[in-house]
């Protein structure tokens, strides 16, 4: 509620990205107090067993991270994970340092709890994130890097740009994503074409060794796209899929700020992001870990991404307009949940509705008969 006050009063009247560097800078300085650090982390951090999981070889404490887009630099991974975050993905970072786009470029849509943003993967490089990332940490986090394309470089030789960045990063990360599906770097999204795919993650794949490498794709891709992906992702042995990145569409939405070209999340994207992820289970089954972000707002969401067969679950744009205890209340309310019906790990809710019927008398939370429903039709 506090926080509510404060943003209504206060902080929707300043400029958004101003308010994204002042939270940043403060998390910084969290993040040379080490004492501070790990008092918050003990207090906010999930400590629920039943909430561990398992993906791709990495043991998270929650399956609910944040995702990329806020750290773009690995400046304050540990302050986030006193949080509350299962996870922080850093990024998008690219081999080489760039400004990004020209601001303003970042805009919030409060009437539709979302944002439009046109970054552009502004960074400082890859050799700037990972020396911050090589820094001994006091709290434990689990860290997964996004690399993207530097804007100048031409898609020609996108591959090596991508294979710079693996180098330097991979061996600090807990995985990799590859990131080719920005709306905001010119040509980006066109590299999610198959045979322009498949060269790029297999040399990133190289690259990265024994990390594990994911991709994120945009939730703008027809359906067949979306299964040739998934197709891909599991000819070349990837670890999983995150869907999905932000989104260039615009039906239906009541704010002004709608108009701003860029990237569109929050609660908008919440349909579409669902769609794929339920399009990727039925295509892959549990040979790929499934990612899902896009329109998470609480803990019914994260618990119906788990349901429809998410390993791990993503929010962002859901921190601007809930305040930074944003992640503790979904770890607490998954928790509450978990044993409200019944469970004692979250993998037995994980792709929940593609096993078969319970006996007749065991409940299911609400969310769920609504997907159910939604599936019979």
């Amino acid at each position: 509620m506090m926080y509510r006050l404060l943003f209504d009063l206060v902080l929707r009247r300043m400029d958004a990205e101003a308010v994204h560097h002042a939270t940043i800078r403060a998390l910084r300085v969290l993040s040379v107090a080490p004492f501070l650090r790990r008092r918050l982390y003990r207090a906010l951090a999930p400590g629920d067993e039943a909430l561990r999981v398992r993906a791709f070889g990495v043991h998270f404490p929650s399956p609910f991270g944040l995702a990329a887009g806020f750290d773009k630099d690995a400046g304050c991974v540990e302050a986030l994970a006193a949080f509350g975050f299962g996870h922080v993905e850093v990024g998008t970072i690219t081999a080489h340092a760039q400004p990004g786009n020209a601001r303003p470029r970042l805009f919030r849509l409060p009437a539709d709890r979302a944002i439009v943003n046109r970054m552009g993967f502004n960074n400082a490089g890859a050799a700037r994130a990972a020396r911050r990332l090589r820094r001994p940490r006091s709290v434990p986090v689990v860290v997964g890097v996004n690399i993207g394309k530097t804007k100048v470089i031409p898609e020609e030789l996108a591959r090596h740009d991508y294979v710079t960045a693996a180098r330097l990063l991979a061996p600090l990360a807990d995985y990799l994503v590859v990131n080719v599906s920005s709306p905001n770097t010119p040509g980006l999204r066109d590299l999610q074409a198959v045979e322009l795919l498949r060269p790029l993650l297999k040399d990133v794949r190289r690259a990265a060794g024994r990390t594990p490498v994911l991709v994120k794709i945009a939730p703008d891709l027809a359906d067949a796209d979306v299964d040739a992906v998934a197709d891909l992702a599991v000819e070349l042995g990837l670890a999983g899929v995150i869907a999905t990145n932000t989104t260039i569409a615009r039906a239906g939405l009541a704010d002004a700020a709608a108009a701003e070209t860029g990237g569109l999340s929050g609660r908008p994207l919440k349909a579409r992001s669902l769609e794929v992820l339920r399009r990727l289970r039925a295509r892959v089954g549990d040979r790929l870990t499934l990612v899902s972000a896009g329109g998470v707002e609480d803990v019914d969401d994260v618990w119906e991404r788990l349901l429809a067969g998410a390993t791990l679950v993503q929010g962002y744009t859901g921190m601007i307009y809930h305040g930074p205890l944003w992640a503790w209340r979904i770890n607490r309310d998954l928790s509450r949940r978990l044993r409200r019906h019944g469970h004692t790990t979250i993998g037995e809710v994980i792709g929940r509705l593609d096993r078969p019927a319970e006996p007749a008398g065991t409940a299911e939370p609400a969310v769920v008969a609504g997907v159910r429903a939604q599936e019979a039709r």
